[in-house]
């Protein structure tokens, strides 16, 4: 896919043996609408067009032995710089590593105010740490845990960034209240009916009184998060106007633990 003819807010370009994959982020969904209505365009370039052999090889056996096959630098290094013409040399290069610093809210956040950004999906054991070293300006993990290849966590980082552009998502707050946009996990949802299975929706949320529901939902944030990810905020970093905020909704445990 090329760039579109729209000056987008965001060029991507991603490296990857598998370019078909990505149809799945530019042709559904939220994901698909921005890239469709030229807020953001992506370049795809497959390294095996650098291949210097009749079969296409891109990849070799890794110095001093062990499993696996090691994506040549010298190929990715080509493959690069095909892709920096066709975006710009200014663009912002990022491979999709198990080493790298983990993608979260304010990584994708900072990565979206970014004017271009070149994904590198690595396939097989890696990549030759020489083209990482050299032409490689952030690795990022999207959680610690190994998958075939970079292909799906470049999606999962394209859609994590698309989410912050302006026009994207149907209401210009959605994106600041997102489980992760503070810090915290989202607070609970409902929706019509009223009633299910003899369970009721909360009754602040049919009061229509604003402040209050703010602050039930800040309350109920909180709490899910300290039962949920302690890792993202223990007891001891709750302010005192959240912790009155715990208490005024009944969700108040001295230690921090799972409220009943």
């Amino acid at each position: 896919m090329s760039i579109a003819e729209a000056d987008p807010i965001i060029r991507f370009a991603v490296m990857t043996l598998f370019p078909e994959a990505f149809s799945a982020v530019t042709e559904w969904g939220v994901t698909g609408r921005a890239f469709q209505g030229g807020i953001c365009s992506l370049h795809l370039q497959d390294p095996r067009r650098e291949a210097v052999d009749r079969h296409g090889t891109v990849d070799d056996r890794p110095y001093g032995g062990g499993p696996g096959m090691v994506m040549q630098a010298p190929i990715l290094a080509a493959s690069l710089e095909k892709v920096k013409t066709a975006i710009g040399s200014d663009a912002k290069t990022i491979a999709l590593t198990p080493q790298g610093q983990k993608l979260d809210a304010p990584l994708a956040r900072s990565l979206s105010t970014e004017s271009a950004l070149i994904l590198v999906a690595g396939r097989y054991e890696g990549l030759d740490e020489r083209f990482l070293a050299r032409h490689v300006d952030l690795e990022v993990s999207v959680g610690d845990f190994v998958v075939s290849g970079g292909e799906l966590p470049a999606m999962l980082l394209i859609d994590a960034i698309v989410r912050w552009l302006p026009g994207v998502l149907g209401h210009e707050s959605s994106a600041e209240q997102d489980s992760f946009s503070e810090g915290l996990l989202d607070c609970p949802h409902y929706t019509r009916p009223e009633v299910f299975d003899g369970d009721r929706v909360p009754q602040v949320l049919l009061s229509g009184d604003h402040a209050a529901i703010a602050s039930w939902r800040r309350a109920q944030a909180i709490r899910r998060t300290l039962d949920r990810r302690p890792d993202l905020l223990a007891w001891e970093q709750v302010t005192p106007e959240d912790r009155a905020l715990l208490e005024k909704w009944d969700l108040l445990t001295p230690d921090g633990g799972r409220h009943s």
